[in-house]
């Protein structure tokens, strides 16, 4: 497996992202296989429905306050910025490129565009640079057609890009994958960052496991180890006793590392890594006997078709967190509309992708604001005033946003996640439903 593959879906992003990849999992490459589809795939509920449940958004004519029917292409266009890390060998969320393009060209297929315009997207991409944070905040920030930047999955080269544009435009995150997103005056994080949507593992172990104890294993690669902080920090906020142990992104064999952390006899065991590192912890944790997909709780990370590969066609029989809904599953309302969309405007590989998910639903929310705006009053102020007076409820997310409710992170709009115990065979269970983390 090339260094490339290995480091595809890089931490934090992904987690907060969450939407994931229930069933039929899109690797972290575009184009690369995705696991294969179950015709018994689902979820089966828990208490309550899945998704935002009774809140949940199903008519994205009503949400985006457009108008039946295709954009008047010979209007000017309507433009959002687009950046996105992809290219390079850290790729953090490639497909939430494809999330946005497919809302475009639904937006001005069936919802009419913003006020009968056409919407389009400007983009700069990011390979593998800090400086090229400042090529693409330069490019923004120059642009006057672009008066709102949307981020995908970007991780290299934010500090620098939002070093470059200031306060000068609103930058919209579906999913933030650095703490320095959190803090900006001018950005809104719809679906939270991973500080916060990891902070649930300690209300999950708990209030759920009632676990005493947790042993929490990590690669040490930039994004992993932000949130496996997180992760820490939220189990001993409830009073768990934690050993976080890292671990070398080349070590292959873990049952050292799983030792060292008390895995065999922790009250909850939490695999934290990369997708490549999801194979060896799985491995490690059937080599060790350690089974109960009860007390094994981690990020959807390790919900990629690449994992199954490496396991023999099947994803870790764990406990995931998931901050947004979960793809094909049936007891969210909101999932239907979703899923039917895609089958039209994605391919099959890419829909249920969590960063297809929460970009599609991100563009959907930015062109929510220009229609409510108006066209032709649209500026960056007016922009920025809608995203932080937003309560949600989002598409695809949680029931109800509290932006600005953490003083330190006031980009922040969610801190909520749902646990699914995975059953094997692409067959979900939720256990919990929208925790929050300790008070």
């Amino acid at each position: 497996m090339s260094r490339q593959t290995r480091r595809g879906l890089l931490g934090s992003a992904a987690i907060a992202a969450a939407a994931l990849t229930a069933v039929s999992c899109g690797s972290g490459n575009p184009g690369a296989p995705s696991a294969p589809v179950s015709s018994n795939q689902g979820v089966s509920a828990a208490p309550g429905t899945g998704g935002a449940g009774a809140k949940s958004v199903t008519n994205y004519l009503a949400y985006t306050g457009g108008k039946a029917g295709k954009a008047n292409s010979s209007l000017p266009p309507v433009y959002i910025g687009w950046i996105n890390q992809q290219g390079g060998q850290q790729q953090i969320g490639p497909l939430a490129t494809a999330g946005a393009q497919m809302a475009v060209k639904y937006i001005n297929a069936e919802l009419g565009g913003v006020g009968g315009h056409p919407v389009a997207l400007k983009t700069c991409y990011i390979t593998s640079a800090e400086e090229e944070g400042t090529t693409c905040g330069q490019q923004m920030a120059a642009d006057k057609q672009v008066p709102v930047i949307d981020l995908g999955g970007v991780a290299i080269g934010v500090q620098s890009f939002y070093a470059t544009i200031g306060t000068s435009k609103p930058v919209l995150d579906g999913v933030a994958v650095t703490p320095i997103d959190a803090a900006r005056p001018n950005a809104v994080i719809l679906f939270g960052d991973a500080t916060h949507v990891l902070g649930p593992f300690g209300t999950y172990a708990k209030d759920v496991l009632h676990a005493k104890t947790a042993a929490l294993v990590y690669p040490n690669i930039a994004g992993i180890t932000q949130g496996a902080a997180a992760i820490e920090a939220g189990l001993k906020a409830a009073g768990v006793t934690v050993k976080a142990v890292g671990y070398s992104e080349s070590q292959t064999d873990l049952i050292g590392p799983l030792t060292s952390a008390g895995a065999q006899t922790a009250g909850m065991v939490i695999p934290y890594s990369d997708s490549s590192g999801c194979v060896n912890l799985a491995k490690g944790l059937k080599q060790l006997g350690i089974t109960d997909a009860k007390k094994i709780v981690s990020a959807p990370l390790c919900l990629n078709g690449q994992v199954a590969a490496g396991l023999g066609g099947d994803f870790p029989i764990w406990t995931y967190a998931i901050a947004s809904s979960l793809y094909g599953d049936p007891t969210d309302p909101g999932m239907p509309a979703y899923m039917k969309v895609a089958s039209k405007y994605s391919t099959p590989a890419n829909a249920p992708d969590p960063w297809n998910i929460v970009a599609f639903s991100q563009i959907l929310t930015t062109v929510r604001f220009m229609n409510e705006i108006g066209y032709g009053k649209i500026t960056p102020q007016a922009i920025l005033a809608k995203a932080k007076a937003f309560t949600g409820p989002v598409a695809l997310g949680a029931p109800a946003l509290a932006c600005g409710k953490y003083p330190s992170a006031p980009a922040v709009c969610n801190d909520r996640a749902q646990f699914f115990l995975y059953k094997g065979k692409h067959e979900f269970v939720k256990v919990a439903s929208w925790l929050q983390p300790p008070s």
